[in-house]
Order: C-alpha cells, then structure tokens, then sequence
C-alpha cells in the first residue's frame, strides 16, 4: 500500500475515533437551559470558579481549559494564584479573556480560541447581556453554574455540571454529597436545639474601619446565614449586595459579627485573611473594626462576639467549612467539637495539588 494511502486511512481512522470518544450531551444548567455539549469538553473557556473545575475535575481537567477569565483568580485572590502558578506554571500560559465585572471580557478573543464550550457564573452570564448571542451565534454552548447563589441546590447542581464537562461524574457526586451531608447536619443540629435566631451582621473589609463596605442580602454570606437560622440584619435593606447606612447597622444591635477580607487586605487597614497572612495581624486589623463610632455597645463587641472569615472560601464547594465556623460562632454551645479551619485544609489536601497555610478564620478573643 502506498504511504499516501496509509496516511489517508490513520487521518480517517483518527477522525472516527474522536467521533466515538466524544459524546453530544444534553446539560441541564442551573438556569434551566438545555445545551448540548461535546464531552468530555476538550476546548473550555473557564469565566470563574477555577479551584472548583480543579477540585471536580481533577488538575487534569486544566489541560483541556484554553481560555481564562484570569482577574477572578489571579486579581481577586493573588495569593491563590501564585500558589497554583509555582506548583503548575503552565496556568500562567492560559489565554486572558478578560473580566465581566470590568467591563473588559472579550467577545473577538474568546472566538479566537475557538471554544468547545464556555463556562460561566450566573453573574457573568447576565452582565454578559446581548454578548450572549454573538456567543451562541458562534455556535459556542454557554453552560451556566453557580455556587454565588450560596443555596444547597445551586452548590450540587454546579458541582454535577463540572463533573460532567470534565468527565468526573462519579468524583463530582462524592464531593457534592459530602457537602451536603455536612450542611444537612449542621442545619439540623441548630434546628433540634431550637434557638434564638441571633441577630447577625456580615461585612466586607475591604475598605477597613474608616468607610463601611458591603454587606450581603440574599446571596453569599447572607443566603449562609439565613441558611444558618440566623437573623441577617442586612436582609430588609440589602437585595444582594451594597452597604448598609451605619446608624441602621447600630440600631439593629448584631450579637454575632463578621468580617471578611483577602490577601489583598494587607495593604493600609483593612482585615487581611487568607494565604499567607499571619493570625497576629488579622486579629489586630479586626479589633480596629470594633473601635468605629458606636460600636463599642453593640453586644457582639460587648461579648466578644467578633469574627473574621476568608472571603475567598465563600461562593465554592470548599465553604462548606466556612459554613460550620459561621454555626459555631452563632451557636457556640452547639458546635465544639467541629475543627473548621482543619477542615477547610483537609478539603485541599483530599482534592486539589496544594495546601495553603495562613488565616481563613479568626476570632477576636481567641
């Protein structure tokens, strides 16, 4: 046979096995939509939740993801990224398709990179508006998760879907059970011990004690504290997301208090939390929150009821942690026996290639 012939023959032979190894799926999103997808997907743009394709996917799902809203990792969360970028340098090589947020995501570069399928948040899905369609025009699938949403539903249905694209189905459902069950029993050990809802304010410090920062209605840490049984002080005056007037933050008189902050916060006096930071000085930062006008009658500064938490363990699969150190700071007779921050280190070292060291959670009188 000539080597023209047997060149044809291994090409066609190629085609109809990638043919066979991929399979037209129908996904179920969490919005409802029904997308047909190639799977396992082997061209992703990644729009956010990076730590969660790789915790579900496995690091191997990376190889096949061409396209990066690199902000929402590498801006938002510094730290992380440089964590993951020493261990797997190759991250740094992924194409920036820019950040819905900032009104710099780029419809022509994403076409570029020819995607078999484009992941997004709910948020960037609507910030994306009429893009969308340039998208879908393109016969580019848009499949949409959501772990922002912070409800039991949204957490497993996201998990399932990157379980899908990634072809970790079965891996996709142990850690989606495993969150729920830890959810599930957090929830029914504080409804058993039929408590007061204690009332609860969640803020991020982002901008430090001088200026108040948003707090959080519906979704994020409030949709966790509501979940909590708690009494999220924000929730008749912030839908989402947005700051609440100081006064109206004094006058609802919060017996347990959050503060959240990242990496970032480092610089000048905002709560730094996460990697790398040391516990010594988030506590000083959160202490200079209780010293704002007023503040020191408020009964969760009167109790000691002040905590800081990472914001960047919230909105994924891994805050299921987060989630028992908010019950055990709002029911501290309840929970313990529960090690949180150990088990936030011990999600890292079951599923993903690295483990951070630093604060994710503190509390002022520890």
């Amino acid at each position: 046979m000539k080597l023209g012939s047997l060149l044809a023959m291994a090409l066609g032979m190629s085609i109809l096995t990638g043919a066979v190894q991929a399979k037209v799926t129908v996904i179920d999103d969490v919005l409802g939509r029904q997308v047909e997808v190639d799977l396992p997907a082997k061209r992703v743009v990644l729009g956010f939740y990076a730590e969660d394709y790789m915790a579900i996917g496995t690091e191997k799902a990376f190889d096949y993801v061409v396209g990066l809203s690199r902000d929402t990792w590498e801006a938002w969360r510094p730290a992380s990224w440089n964590l993951y970028t020493n261990y797997r340098p190759s991250l740094k090589k992924i194409p920036d398709v820019g950040e819905v947020e900032a009104q710099t995501f780029s419809i022509e570069k994403v076409l570029s990179l020819r995607p078999s399928v484009i992941l997004l948040a709910d948020w960037q899905y609507k910030g994306l508006g009429m893009d969308v369609e340039r998208l879908e025009d393109a016969g580019i699938p848009i499949v949409v998760v959501d772990y922002n949403a912070q409800t039991l539903e949204r957490h497993v249905r996201s998990t399932q879907i990157i379980g899908q694209l990634t072809g970790q189905e079965q891996r996709a459902d142990q850690i989606a059970d495993e969150y729920q069950t830890t959810i599930n029993s957090t929830i029914k050990r504080i409804k058993e011990a039929n408590l007061p809802k204690p009332r609860t304010y969640v803020e991020f410090g982002n901008k430090g004690p001088s200026q108040y920062s948003f707090t959080y209605g519906k979704n994020m840490w409030g949709a966790m504290v509501t979940m909590l049984q708690g009494d999220n002080i924000a929730a008749p005056f912030v839908e989402w997301w947005g700051p609440m007037n100081p006064e109206q933050v004094l006058a609802s008189k919060p017996q347990v208090v959050f503060i959240t902050g990242t990496e970032s916060g480092i610089k000048g006096d905002a709560l730094p939390m996460g990697q790398g930071i040391d516990r010594d000085l988030a506590k000083q930062r959160l202490a200079g929150f209780t010293k704002r006008a007023g503040w020191a009658q408020m009964p969760a500064v009167k109790n000691d009821q002040i905590y800081g938490l990472y914001q960047g363990a919230s909105r994924t699969i891994l805050d299921a942690s987060m989630a028992q150190f908010m019950a055990k700071a709002m029911y501290p007779d309840l929970f313990k026996d529960v090690n949180p921050e150990q088990a936030y280190l011990d999600f890292y070292k079951k599923y993903l290639p690295v483990t951070p060291t630093g604060t994710f959670t503190v509390q002022l009188s520890e």
